[in-house]
């Protein structure tokens, strides 16, 4: 489902990625794990193209994403929620969802925004409410349901869990596990090796821009070597 191939990538003249390759497929989960500073955040928005890379190829189902503009690989099916979360603090609950709503799209579930509320039950509670009213967690679970009211077959999900209540972190590993149920495919990138462990398939540890390990979550967790090297803080 989504390709990337060869992709380098700098702010100015600092490289910050160097020959990243990876894939992930149809259906699945892949978890991008790294220290701060990996290169985590810059791969999501070289792919997404809000950062232009220098070189490589990024492919999503089949079709090139390179040098096409942010709204048009949305449309592509491709959803992004950013770790900043960049909700509309001025509209409701409701109107965040409302505002992001698209036609059903062929290959890929289609999204209400009672489906958002049985899959974020505070958001339920809260849809009047203005979304600068909101937590922490309850504006993350708004940006997840934000992105999936456009209907996207693939989504990306940047540090989904990162400074999230235990139990808001366990109710977002749930939406996830739902989410690939329902054939949406899924790349998150993470610094919580629990968080991954309980939605990811595949691993793939960045380190220094470069792509260190890809593999099984599972065969990635119980490498000493690789969790010491890389993924240890």
């Amino acid at each position: 489902m989504l390709e990337v191939r060869n992709l380098y990538a700098k702010y100015g003249r600092a490289e910050i990625l160097s020959d990243v390759t990876f894939e992930v497929g149809a259906g699945e989960v892949g978890a991008l794990l790294g220290r701060n500073g990996a290169g985590k955040t810059t791969t999501f928005r070289s792919t997404m193209q809000l950062l232009r890379p220098t070189a490589g190829e990024v492919v999503f189902d089949g079709e090139s994403l390179i040098g096409r503009r942010p709204f048009e690989i949305c449309r592509r099916g491709l959803g992004y929620v950013p770790e900043d979360r960049r909700i509309f603090t001025d509209l409701s609950v409701a109107e965040n969802l409302d505002v992001a709503r698209q036609p059903p799209r062929e290959g890929a579930p289609s999204w209400t925004p009672e489906q958002m509320f049985d899959l974020f039950p505070n958001l339920k509670e809260r849809y009047r409410n203005s979304a600068k009213a909101l937590s922490g967690g309850e504006q993350q679970m708004l940006t997840v349901a934000r992105t999936l009211m456009g209907n996207p077959r693939a989504i990306l999900l940047d540090e989904p869990s990162e400074g999230l209540a235990p139990v808001i972190v366990e109710q977002m590993a749930r939406a996830i596990l739902e989410l690939k149920a329902e054939g949406v495919t899924i790349l998150l990138s993470e610094q919580n090796l629990h968080f991954a462990e309980l939605v990811a398939d595949r691993a793939i540890i960045i380190e220094k821009g470069r792509i260190r390990y890809v593999g099984t979550m599972k065969d990635a967790l119980a490498d000493e070597n690789i969790r010491t090297a890389y993924l240890m803080v």
